[in-house]
């Protein structure tokens, strides 16, 4: 989701050190309809991403001193146990221990380096492992760690993906708020409180603060597609002049996503024939481009050209084999077409890979 991308982003501006880089897993979910460009629903428990780590190590009686007394730890705990009040060794090691995906030695790691010394990075580290497996704790550990070091951003961005997380919008928007006050400039927070305003239903204000984004930095490639989009949904005819200028600068990569959104616009001002247009166009820059299909296909549909329909539904399957809204529209199809018994198949497989599309259960049972 964007904001999971945004904060990632704004994290980024703090730790340009490879050695301190997140590792994100971010979990990528099936059938992303470019309302991936709005918040549009509250963030998945789902999106994970694994940060600088730490926890409480007493290294000689731990759990996992097995694990830590082999390579390629040992050097390292070797060196704590000669040290063991150097918070760097605990940190060092923890980041070693994550990269091999050893989670929680790796917290015990970072907590214990934060209990011999409050750094910024350490703080991170619990934190942003507790946001993955134990939100509470994390909005626990989050408040006291800023009363330690209230002014840190990356603290602040992870209270706001705990409280995304569980739906505690307006919490989220209070820490945003307050960070926006330490930084009005800061883009990235910006685009997290414009996506936590469209969560609560206020487009108006999501698209003020994504316009006060844009303002800071027009070169944005990832800004100007959420705000193009935001415009082009809402029947703004800016969406045109910014997606003109994305695709004037764009002179390599030819991408699809300018031509989609001036296909969105226009599909929704009811201009068919130009919307049908953009969505060819973006099809041609990236012939995997689902969403381009989809939209394109549905204004088949609408046209009655049931079988030009049916053909742009089936490359959409041979794109993504397991995509629900193609089987469910290319049924819709053909249940239109007389093609009842293939029509009721696409209907179930779409509501067998994806069981909140009732309307294509109701549709199959409809056809018994």
């Amino acid at each position: 989701m964007r904001i999971v991308r945004n904060i990632f982003t704004a994290l980024c501006v703090q730790y340009t050190d490879l050695k301190q880089c997140i590792r994100y897993r971010i979990g990528k979910a099936q059938n992303l309809r470019w309302s991936k460009f709005l918040l549009l629903a509250p963030i998945p428990i789902g999106i994970y991403f694994l940060l600088f780590s730490s926890c409480n190590n007493s290294d000689h009686s731990s759990p996992y001193e097995e694990l830590l007394s082999r390579p390629p730890y040992a050097n390292l705990t070797d060196s704590i146990h000669q040290n063991s009040t150097n918070p760097e060794l605990f940190y060092h090691r923890g980041l070693l221990l994550l990269k091999n995906n050893n989670n929680p030695p790796a917290l015990a790691d970072f907590k214990k380096a934060w209990s011999l010394d409050k750094k910024e990075e350490y703080a991170v580290g619990i934190s942003n492992i507790l946001v993955v497996e134990k939100p509470d704790s994390a909005i626990s550990f989050l408040k006291d760690a800023l009363k330690e070091i209230p002014k840190s951003i990356s603290l602040q961005l992870n209270l706001i993906q705990v409280y995304a997380n569980k739906q505690q919008t307006n919490e989220a928007l209070t820490v945003c708020n307050n960070l926006i006050e330490q930084q009005p400039k800061h883009v990235g927070v910006l685009m997290i409180k414009s996506d936590l305003l469209e969560s609560t239903g206020d487009s108006s204000g999501s698209l003020k603060t994504l316009e006060q984004a844009y303002t800071l930095a027009p070169f944005n490639e990832d800004l100007c597609y959420n705000l193009a989009f935001k415009y082009a949904q809402s029947k703004n005819a800016r969406a045109l002049t910014l997606c003109d200028s994305l695709i004037h600068n764009d002179t390599i990569e030819k991408k699809a996503e300018p031509y989609y959104f001036k296909g969105v616009y226009y599909s929704n001002i009811n201009d068919k024939a130009k919307a049908l247009y953009h969505f060819n166009k973006a099809i041609q820059n990236d012939y995997s481009f689902l969403d381009a299909y989809m939209d394109k296909g549905k204004i088949l549909f609408e046209s009655k050209k049931y079988d030009e329909a049916a053909k742009t539904f089936q490359l959409v399957l041979k794109v993504s084999a397991t995509y629900a809204d193609g089987y469910y529209w290319l049924g819709k199809c053909q249940e239109v077409l007389g093609e009842k018994d293939e029509a009721k198949l696409n209907y179930q497989r779409a509501y067998g890979l994806d069981k909140s599309l009732t309307e294509a259960k109701a549709a199959a049972e409809r056809l018994k």
